[in-house]
């Protein structure tokens, strides 16, 4: 029987345990996932050597634990340590090896709803925010070849350490100066934590004086579904591409890495939006 699990601080409501035995019944697996809330305050070091001997299979991590837990891996994939933390880890003959699925989780999501996209032989992204979730994501779509991958940032400095880290025709921008120019990409991609749930309220741009045409506009908030900067792309005609699906593809990668098998994904994400929206 596979045994798997997530640590992070707090995780009293996380997803993953409904996602990964949803996986568990679809691929005929026996196993059991569980929640190991540990927190902050005391060592980790204490804490994660205790972990080690549940002996796990695999187990994700979430905040505050995403960088703390490097020091403790037997080795970490290139691209988790390209960028700098870990969500995924797998335990193979006692070694622990760390991944991040999320970039690969929030490309393999976006190519099942938009799959036209991808026959494009020149792809135009860009990405607002720079924080870990930018970097996964923009290593990612290098990787699915888009051409050009722009990051628009607060801070310059933090946008521009993640483009040197690849060979992609990139630039960096200040926020207020892309409101005007989303319809100029493929896809445009929020990244940070600006609109989600208590403050949904906000928007990270204004899309204002657009025209409507193939562009879509990607949040990768799932609290809520439909965030501000979503409702204000739909208004102008925009396509839209939901965080919860990324969520679902980056634990469906962590389960490959886990067992070798890819689980089939019909009806979750609708099955995970009536779940979100409490109905």
């Amino acid at each position: 029987m596979y045994r798997f699990g997530l640590i992070g601080y707090p995780i009293a409501h996380s997803l993953s345990p409904w996602i990964h035995k949803e996986f568990m019944k679809r691929t005929h697996i026996d196993g059991e996932y569980e929640i190991y809330e540990i927190n902050p305050e005391g060592s980790f070091s204490e804490k994660i050597n205790a972990f080690r001997q549940k002996e796990l299979h695999g187990f994700n991590i979430t905040v505050p634990y995403k960088q703390k837990i490097i020091p403790f891996l037997d080795e970490v994939d290139h691209t988790a340590k390209a960028i700098g933390a870990v969500n995924t880890v797998r335990n193979k003959n006692g070694k622990w090896i760390g991944y991040n699925t999320d970039g690969i989780g929030y490309v393999r999501s976006l190519k099942s709803k938009y799959p036209r996209l991808f026959s494009k032989a020149d792809r135009r992204a860009l990405i607002l925010g720079a924080g870990g979730a930018a970097r996964g994501i923009y290593a990612a779509l290098q990787d699915a070849g888009f051409t050009t991958i722009d990051i628009a940032n607060r801070t310059k400095e933090k946008a521009l350490d993640i483009i040197r880290l690849y060979q992609v025709q990139s630039q960096v921008m200040p926020l207020e100066s892309v409101e005007k120019q989303i319809d100029q990409y493929d896809v445009v991609i929020q990244t940070t934590s600006v609109g989600m749930k208590p403050y949904a309220d906000k928007s990270i741009i204004e899309i204002k004086n657009t025209k409507p045409n193939d562009t879509i506009v990607s949040d990768i908030i799932y609290q809520p579904i439909e965030t501000n900067l979503l409702t204000q792309a739909k208004c102008y005609g925009f396509s839209l591409h939901f965080g919860h699906t990324m969520l679902l593809y980056q634990a469906q990668y962590a389960y490959e890495i886990w067992t070798g098998i890819k689980p089939p994904m019909e009806r979750m994400d609708q099955e995970l939006q009536i779940i979100l929206e409490g109905r």
